[in-house]
């Protein structure tokens, strides 16, 4: 037994399924480790390609993504993925190779320091210097990368590390740790905040989007009758065929859902991720926010809210829900005209026979054609929030 075997092992451990990525000289150990393993390495025609792919599956699953490239540039390749995980919160674990540590015929060609390369971009970024401390590595970065909130894990492991022998190492055990829950005290002024308003609105952000907290959610908005928003990282955590889904923030001026956020007296901001475009600009005067999160609020000049329940979110969504009841002074008829004006709006372009195609009718088309766990996927910025509306 070698040590790529060992570092495989403990991937299977974490029951990793897939890997992401490109062989190289400097991996081939690893590779070879893998052929004789349950978990299937996907080949792809570039590694910044794995690392999305890893990211992507990191978020759709909860479980951390991983991806694999050689050293240098293929490292380097993986920069723009690392990001793209970090900034989205989507769990991810980057194996990258590298020459060998302790003796090598090849001098510094092609060596670059990709651990501190990658310290901006990761949550932890580190180098696997011996199979004994294979084991704790992987159960720390798996831990690390899928803990709130979730990101990018870097873990380098050197070609003669790789090769090196090895005793069957101990495997950690697996275990899932639950989150402090949200405080009594916090929860309570939150609802007496909710039965004071006259107009209040749900907004559900990137937190959100985790297991767990969608069910709950859910229970929270169909026994208040309290209608719902949500940023484009927010989408698919309530159906959006919902009766009171009001629509998609894409802080456009004149937009018909701004009518209704501005006509809103009090927030329920589910999940608020800073890394978003703002979906509405707070202002003194303006109306109040209730901050729901794993974490504390980063108060800026648009963003500062007046109340916290920082904790679990599902666990805080179910004491709020279980002390809430509908008010008689909640007034949503205004919301629900927006919706009306909204739908009518789209539906107004959905059969639309101009050419070039108009946005309408391209996403009513997809709409139409598309199953209901269907996922799209979008590149230019302007598409991205015409179809998120």
């Amino acid at each position: 037994m070698k040590a790529s075997d060992i570092l495989v092992k403990a991937l299977e451990n974490e029951g990793v399924e897939y890997i992401f990525g490109l062989p190289g000289e400097e991996n081939l150990d690893l590779i070879e480790s893998l052929r004789a393993s349950r978990i299937k390495l996907i080949v792809t025609r570039h590694e910044q390609a794995a690392g999305f792919m890893a990211a992507t599956y990191g978020r759709l699953t909860g479980k951390a993504g991983v991806c694999l490239s050689t050293l240098g540039p293929g490292a380097t390749n993986l920069v723009t993925a690392a990001a793209y995980a970090q900034l989205g919160g989507m769990p991810m674990i980057m194996i990258t190779g590298q020459k060998p540590i302790r003796k090598s015929k090849q001098g510094h060609f092609q060596i670059v320091n990709v651990v501190d390369m990658m310290r901006p971009l990761a949550k932890l970024s580190k180098q696997i210097v011996g199979a004994g401390s294979i084991a704790s590595t992987v159960r720390e970065a798996f831990r690390v990368a899928e803990d709130e909130r979730p990101g990018a894990v870097h873990l380098e492991l050197p070609e003669d590390v790789a090769a090196e022998p090895a005793e069957s190492a101990s495997l950690l055990p697996v275990y899932r740790v639950r989150r402090p829950a949200a405080e009594e005290k916090a929860v309570l002024a939150a609802v007496e905040l909710i039965k004071k308003a006259r107009q209040p609105l749900i907004l559900v952000g990137a937190g959100a989007n985790r297991k767990l907290i969608s069910k709950i959610l859910r229970e929270l908005i169909d026994k208040t009758g309290i209608p719902f928003f949500t940023t484009q990282m927010g989408k698919g955590v309530i159906d959006e065929r919902h009766p009171l889904y009001l629509g998609t923030a894409a802080l456009t001026s004149g937009d018909y859902l701004h009518c209704a956020v501005d006509a809103a007296d009090l927030i329920i901001n589910v999940g608020h991720d800073v890394i978003e475009k703002p979906p509405f600009i707070m202002r003194p005067e303006g109306q109040a926010v209730i901050h729901i999160n794993f974490s504390n609020a980063h108060v800026d000049e648009v963003y500062f809210p007046q109340w916290e329940v920082i904790g679990d979110i599902g666990n805080a969504l179910w004491q709020i829900k279980e002390r809430l009841e509908p008010a008689a002074h909640w007034d949503f008829s205004y919301f629900k005209r927006v919706k009306t004006e909204l739908d009518a709006r789209i539906a107004s372009g959905a059969q639309d026979e101009r050419s070039p195609l108009i946005p309408q009718r391209i996403v009513s088309d997809i709409r139409r054609i598309m199953p209901a766990e269907g996922i799209l996927t979008l590149g230019p910025p302007n598409w991205c929030t015409r179809t998120g509306r």
